[in-house]
């Protein structure tokens, strides 16, 4: 039987391999969200995810071949109840593929919960730990059920360890299976 080698390269990569980038930015352009514009109902989305999650920044993150953007972003730190949002404040609403774990979900079209970034190698290194100061994450993503492609993701992050647990994970994936139902239509199909 002949010997297979193993490529491991993918489990190495700080940033996951993505062949279906180009598709996946065409079926977005096709659902109408394939541009960096906030989405006013997906603000909202994200203001109860934050709310029901207790964390200070929730987003609704779509990604394509060579940036992700947030369609839905609610950051406490530039609350809109506080007054008109500094689009260059906060987390903003576009960033480089490389940059975030979101590009980790859509890749495994699983969730993915990090109580502490820096417990994990391979995630404590991102950008996003030392600029923005993300020290927690959890996200799961959004399938699209005529693609099978995982579109983006709905995520929380905050600025301390947070010790999400199972109810954490219940609540992100029913959330995103919730706005999938909303914005894709279809059967149920959060992943993860």
């Amino acid at each position: 039987m002949p010997f297979t080698q193993l490529d491991l390269t993918d489990r190495l990569l700080l940033t996951p391999r993505d062949d279906e980038g180009p598709a996946r930015a065409a079926r977005l352009r096709e659902l109408g969200m394939g541009d960096d514009q906030p989405v006013p109902a997906l603000d909202t989305f994200a203001r109860e995810l934050a709310r029901v999650t207790d964390a200070p920044v929730a987003a609704v993150n779509f990604v394509d071949e060579r940036r992700q953007y947030f369609a839905g972003l609610y950051d406490a730190a530039v609350d809109p109840a506080r007054g008109p949002v500094d689009p260059d404040g906060g987390f903003g609403r576009v960033m480089p593929r490389d940059l975030g774990y979101c590009v980790h979900v859509v890749a495994r079209r699983s969730a993915l919960v990090l109580e502490d970034v820096r417990d994990f190698a391979r995630f404590a290194v991102n950008a996003v730990v030392d600029e923005a100061g993300v020290a927690s994450y959890l996200g799961a993503p959004l399938i699209d059920p005529v693609s099978g492609m995982a579109l983006g993701t709905v995520c929380v992050v905050d600025q301390q360890p947070r010790a999400w647990g199972q109810q954490g994970l219940h609540t992100i994936k029913t959330m995103a299976a919730q706005l999938q139902r909303e914005i894709l239509g279809g059967p149920d199909r959060a992943a993860g």
